[in-house]
């Protein structure tokens, strides 16, 4: 069975809805999926796990979450090369270029990403068939 973990931070409840999707899909194609707030997640446990998404909203002027998702994603990025990830996250403004710039800066450390999925704010039926096909995807 494979294992995934969805690694994320949320701060109103958009990306970690989306997070809860992606797992379903997991799920629902036969993985074992583990949620994991951002904050509790760190190199040490790359290992246990077969395949990673990562989920953060977009912050500031497009940027990753500095506080708790940033910090946990400078310490994993090192590490992921040859693992199968892909990335997920809501926003409220401007078209989501932050998944896009996440996207060229996860390349350029030498990191396949399978797929991502973005949302405007909560997930709507689009998004949420996204977020499940991405979690389907890892398995």
């Amino acid at each position: 069975m494979s294992k995934v973990a969805i690694v994320f931070w949320s701060g109103t409840g958009n990306t970690e809805a989306m997070a809860e999707l992606v797992a379903e899909g997991v799920q629902s194609a036969g993985g074992e999926a583990s949620l994991i707030q951002a904050v509790e997640f760190s190199p040490d446990e790359l290992d246990a796990y077969d395949a990673f998404a990562f989920g953060c909203p977009a912050m500031g002027s497009e940027e990753l979450e500095s506080e708790e998702f940033e910090p946990m994603w400078d310490a994993v990025e090192p590490e992921l090369s040859g693992r199968k990830v892909a990335l997920f996250g809501s926003y409220d403004w401007a078209d989501g270029e932050w998944m896009d710039l996440w996207r060229e800066r996860t390349e350029a450390a030498g990191i396949t990403v399978a797929e991502t999925v973005i949302a405007k704010n909560y997930p709507d039926d689009e998004a949420s068939d996204a977020c499940r096909a991405l979690g389907a995807s890892l398995v």
